[in-house]
């Protein structure tokens, strides 16, 4: 642990205090997690709440705008925004309105509800796809989005990058080790990795030597990664991607579950994309459980009854495999109303983009003062900072370069000054509702810890 440019021994002393004073100010959170021992595999409600960090769990207590408060009463401002779940701010007053409003009328029909309408059409014109379907998470929508892609190409092998994350969805869930697709995590079975390449991003020749046997139904990506830092797109590289798809037969999904926070219709409008098919989730409801994926007419066609209907179980049917008891509920809608229409607009996109412009200027100027030699990607609210002279264009050279151990000290650091930021994995992103006084918290703590290091 140390990185390039910085003093190992200083780092693990830094290290041993933080994690010490981390743990003694939080007597509550630390009585909670041995209780939910009992109760709960890791502690945890979710298996994410322990494993995404290298501290013990923080437990919540409430939280408002752009920050939140633990059940020790430590105030954080929030620059993680739950993996961009909360990038509306916590508790916006719009979709609590609507929320609430809804569940007194009645939340759950597995029916249609007006919101359904308003929201299908504010994401058409945001994201320019024309129709639109509904799940409760990204990860559901993504894997909804493979099985269109298999049934309306008749293939059954998926394209995706090196560094992905798409979810947890099993036709995604491999890495590349050796020359060998292996799966990536324990309980899964061999064979889940059959139908899956895996080619560096920013390779286009990698692209095309995948797609040449004419048998890839998806080819599944963000515009820009953002499970490995923040890796953009080389000039022409998506126009590259686009070119082969359709010469090759293959259709082009874009996941903009994060970088939906970057601009008003995501880096797909901005760039000017033209995917066949889109996910999006976390944010687009205020942070209520909602995925969705939108698609062109043609790919749409797909989404047909079965010709016989659909009357008893334990028989096929000629229909794709969508759909789930709660997606789409009103619930999940009402809020989505309220988020896209109320919160998410294209003022909003405004501030933001130029909050994270002065957070991006900021930690360079922080990095350059301590003469680190590390460097920072960004665009609109979203950032990342690397230890290297230079951004890395794939995740190879995100890997080579990072170093955990420094990572977690940091975010370790700031939680100790009332700044809540990601591992490493994502970065920090300016939400809706910080202002430029949050912005300066955020960067003051990070200029006491880069001058810790000088």
């Amino acid at each position: 642990m140390g990185g390039p440019g910085v003093n190992q021994a200083k780092v693990e002393a830094l290290a041993v205090a933080e994690d010490q004073r981390f743990r003694d100010d939080r007597p509550r959170s630390m009585e909670a997690t041995s209780r939910a021992t009992r109760t709960m595999p890791r502690g945890v409600p979710m298996s994410w709440m322990e494993e995404l960090y290298d501290h013990p769990p923080l437990w919540v207590s409430h939280g408002a705008g752009s920050r939140f408060w633990d059940l020790d009463g430590h105030e954080y401002v929030d620059m993680y925004v739950a993996d961009m779940s909360a990038f509306c701010g916590h508790a916006p007053a719009p979709v609590v309105r609507a929320v609430c409003e809804r569940m007194e009328a009645g939340n759950q029909f597995l029916l249609p509800s007006a919101d359904a309408l308003v929201v299908a059409e504010a994401l058409a014109a945001r994201y320019g796809m024309t129709k639109w379907q509904f799940t409760l998470s990204a990860t559901q929508a993504n894997t909804e989005v493979v099985r269109v892609a298999r049934a309306r190409t008749g293939r059954e092998k998926l394209l995706v990058f090196d560094g992905k994350y798409h979810g947890h969805l099993e036709p995604t869930l491999g890495v590349a080790e050796d020359g060998r697709v292996m799966p990536e995590y324990t309980g899964l079975p061999a064979e889940v990795t059959a139908n899956l390449r895996i080619v560096p991003f920013n390779d286009l020749d990698a692209v095309e030597r995948a797609l040449a046997p004419g048998d890839v139904a998806l080819l599944l990506t963000e515009p820009a990664m953002t499970n490995a830092g923040f890796l953009l797109p080389d000039p022409g590289f998506h126009d590259g991607l686009r070119e082969l798809t359709r010469r090759h037969g293959t259709l082009l999904a874009i996941d903009e579950t994060h970088t939906l926070v970057t601009a008003y219709g995501g880096l797909t409008t901005e760039w000017g994309l033209e995917p066949d098919l889109l996910t999006v989730g976390k944010s687009i409801a205020g942070g209520v459980p909602l995925g969705a994926y939108g698609m062109t007419e043609d790919v749409a066609s797909t989404l047909r009854p079965p010709a016989d209907g659909a009357a008893v179980s334990g028989i096929s049917y000629d229909e794709v495999a969508t759909g789930g008891t709660l997606f789409a509920n009103a619930l999940s809608m009402a809020a989505a109303r309220a988020a896209l229409t109320e919160v998410l607009t294209p003022e909003a996109f405004t501030t933001t983009a130029s909050l994270g412009g002065k957070l991006a200027a900021g930690l360079r100027a922080h990095i350059d003062r301590a003469g680190l030699p590390w460097s920072v990607s960004a665009h609109g609210s979203h950032a990342f900072y690397f230890f290297s002279p230079q951004p890395p264009r794939d995740a190879r050279g995100a890997r080579d370069t990072d170093d955990p151990g420094l990572r977690a000290l940091i975010r370790l650091f700031l939680a100790n000054r009332g700044v809540w930021e990601s591992g490493w994995w994502l970065g920090p992103t300016v939400s809706v509702a910080h202002t430029p006084q949050d912005l300066q918290v955020y960067l003051d703590a990070v200029g006491e810890f880069t001058q810790a290091l000088a």
